[in-house]
């Protein structure tokens, strides 16, 4: 699949299809602004399908969940081609954690999009050492809005877009809460991290 075809973003209904980003740190607000959009569209009658990776169960295995514990139903898919799957009649397509997913992400935001199809994505942009975390960069590059939301640091209370990790472990992929996370501004993230 490719990323750019000849079809524009309209589809053969006219629909209009599009690609939204929604990212920062941990703690900075991403599904709970995702599910505000997503409740909104459902408010205005339009038919919303809402998915994230199967690997992510913190709060429920059928549910996208914000640290607030607001929460919408949500089908957990192994990767990222299992969305397009989706019923026929979807005008409104919902991805959480999307950080999580595979790289044909984009390839999938795109088609989606090219359906005529409204595509919201929301996931961490950096990973806890700060560099650009799985498919997120390559949909922001793609997408005709980029919201990027912010925490407050827990060092000096100043806007937060990091997520400094407060475990010991290498892995790129630690699902975790406050205990494992912090959120801290780029002064109180770097001064932390030299070792």
């Amino acid at each position: 699949m490719m990323l750019f075809s000849e079809h524009n973003f309209h589809d053969r209904r006219g629909r209009v299809g599009s690609i939204e980003v929604i990212c920062g740190s941990m703690f900075s607000g991403k599904t709970e602004e995702l599910i505000r959009r997503l409740k909104r569209a459902q408010f205005a009658k339009l038919p919303v399908e809402i998915f994230k990776p199967e690997i992510d169960v913190r709060y429920g295995v059928n549910e996208v969940v914000s640290h607030d514990s607001n929460s919408i139903p949500s089908t957990p898919v192994s990767n990222s081609s299992a969305i397009l799957l989706l019923s026929a009649d979807t005008k409104v397509v919902g991805i959480d954690e999307a950080q999580f997913f595979d790289e044909e992400l984009p390839n999938v935001c795109v088609e989606l999009a090219n359906r005529g199809i409204r595509v919201i994505v929301a996931g961490l942009d950096m990973d806890y050492l700060g560099k650009p975390f799985g498919p997120i960069p390559a949909i922001m590059a793609i997408a005709e809005d980029v919201t990027k939301v912010h925490a407050v640091c827990m060092q000096c209370g100043a806007p937060a877009n990091y997520s400094y990790r407060l475990q010991d472990s290498d892995a790129r992929v630690l699902l975790g809460e406050k205990e494992s996370y912090e959120p801290r501004c780029r002064s109180c993230y770097y001064k932390l991290n030299e070792r």
